[in-house]
């Protein structure tokens, strides 16, 4: 047996780090794939699609961004920007195509060095294995909705259901444990849904079975009054596959791993609208019209999967009496559009696409109901999470922390965002190109044609006329040139010949 002396030796060796679990936050960061704005009803008020009631509850229990940018709209380098802290030609990862490099700086590294126990689950589409995480299981590649394998340090394994609620098991049972140690957590909760091809969990099969949405009211753009490049884009409803349509059930890419009972359940939510739409010969419009329906049906589908777990992971928290010290983050990688413009996918400098959600809770340190709208940025999580937890902030990442605005201390802040996008023509067809974003306009040079637009975004939110060559907004231009320059020589972005020359494809 231990003597007396023995045992308080051991407390106080403990003492630190029980302390430490006690009083530094917990991270719950909560990641989806192409979760836009206009599917979180939080953001979208009186036009919103659905109701989101457990991302609401975040942003009413702490903060909603409304101005909150990615720097690279596509799926890889936006979560190597999160990563890092760095802009995509800092971190290496400009593209979906490259392969993260994991023995750079990354947060996760950041708070398992100091003390904290780190977890990630789900997606991480960054090709090379995960590092700074004391566990993790991760989607090879895009991952499945179904059945879906994940890559563990010990080789695939493969789990059978439904991804969005498999992966929230993962986390929850990550954070127990924790709890269990008397642990301070850092996890990672990172979702496939609602990424394409928008296949719902089977309880979400009939769910909007008898709505009819309404539909954009740029469904049909002409494409008219801005550069020659957005009509030469492949991502239009009419561009969508079997695939994605569910056209015929046998078609999507999920089918040959669902087990018989799944296949069952799927071929009876999808066989009988397919049936019907096949017997009709519709016209052009009519024949967008219903994909639209298809299309908007399922991504919201998959989205109201991805509020019913963050319900859960939530309900974990306060549960568990982790609630009160825990730092809840929901994103996603970028926007999406939603049937805008005739579009699905993102990619392009448009609003829709450059906004992420954020959305953010501290109820020890953050006020509720704050509605954050300076101008931030994905460069901007890492270094609010650690500073959060009393961390060093690297200097070489480019984000600053947001916790002073969330605290209510003045902080000077930026009032232009930059962006950069390099994965062209891509799969969608989407040029090379670059710009600013202030509150009121953007401006948007696509160098390989050496086009420009120029968008006044209070008068023009759908961003549907360039004003580049209107003479009136011609003082407005200069300035957005100059704060374009002063952006690239403040990130030491390449320079454009650089750009084309490696990552030119031909099509």
């Amino acid at each position: 047996m231990l003597n007396f002396n023995k045992l308080f030796l051991i407390f106080i060796f403990l003492l630190p780090s029980l302390a430490m679990a006690a009083e530094r936050p917990n991270i719950l960061f909560i990641f989806s794939d192409d979760h836009t704005t206009q599917a979180i009803s939080k953001y979208a008020g009186d036009k919103k699609l659905m109701e989101t009631p457990h991302i609401d509850s975040i942003a009413n229990e702490g903060a909603i961004f409304t101005k909150n940018f990615c720097v690279n709209a596509i799926c890889a380098p936006s979560r190597a920007v999160v990563l890092t802290g760095k802009h995509s030609h800092k971190n290496g990862q400009f593209t979906n195509g490259n392969t993260f490099d994991g023995s750079q700086m990354t947060f996760p590294k950041l708070f398992q060095a100091s003390g904290y126990t780190t977890g990630i689950f789900g997606k991480w589409h960054l090709k090379s294995s995960p590092t700074g995480f004391d566990e993790w299981m991760v989607y090879p590649g895009q991952g499945n909705y179904y059945n879906p394998d994940y890559r563990t340090p010990q080789g695939r394994k493969r789990l059978e259901g439904y991804s969005v609620e498999l992966t929230t098991d993962l986390s929850i049972d990550f954070m127990k444990k924790a709890k269990q140690e008397n642990k301070a957590f850092m996890v990672m909760c990172q979702y496939k849904a609602p990424h394409g091809h928008w296949n719902p969990g089977p309880k979400y099969y009939d769910l909007y079975k008898d709505k009819t949405f309404k539909e954009p009211s740029t469904l049909f753009d002409n494409f008219e009054g801005r550069s020659s490049n957005a009509p030469k884009h492949k991502m239009g409803l009419h561009h969508m596959n079997p695939s994605h349509l569910k056209l015929p059930v046998e078609s999507n890419k999920e089918w040959k791993r669902m087990t018989a009972v799944q296949k069952a359940a799927f071929k009876k939510a999808y066989v009988e609208e397919n049936q019907a739409y096949l017997s009709k010969k519709l016209s052009t419009e009519d024949d967008i019209r219903w994909r639209y329906q298809r299309y908007i049906k399922d991504y919201l589908r998959c989205v109201k999967s991805v509020d019913d777990n963050i319900g859960r992971l939530k309900k974990f928290l306060k549960e568990n009496g982790l609630a009160e010290n825990t730092i809840i983050v929901y994103s996603s990688d970028q926007g999406f559009f939603l049937g805008e413009h005739g579009w699905y996918d993102k990619r392009w400098m448009y609003d829709i696409s450059l906004r992420m959600p954020l959305v953010m809770q501290w109820p020890a340190k953050i006020k509720g109901n704050q509605t954050i709208s300076k101008i931030t940025q994905n460069t901007d999580f890492a270094p609010t999470l650690l500073d959060a937890a009393g961390i060093d902030i690297p200097k070489e990442m480019d984000g600053q922390s947001m916790l002073p605005i969330l605290t209510g201390k003045n902080q000077e802040w930026r009032d232009t965002a930059y962006y950069a996008y390099y994965e062209s023509p891509g799969p969608h067809n989407v040029p090379f190109h670059e710009g600013v974003r202030t509150d009121k306009y953007k401006l948007i040079h696509y160098y390989n044609s050496d086009e420009w637009e120029l968008f006044d975004l209070t008068k023009d939110p759908s961003e549907m006329k360039s004003q580049y060559n209107n003479p009136e907004y011609q003082t407005v231009l200069k300035d957005l040139k100059k704060r374009l320059v002063e952006q690239r020589e403040k990130y030491d972005a390449p320079e454009h010949d650089w750009v084309l020359k490696k990552f030119s494809k031909k099509k």
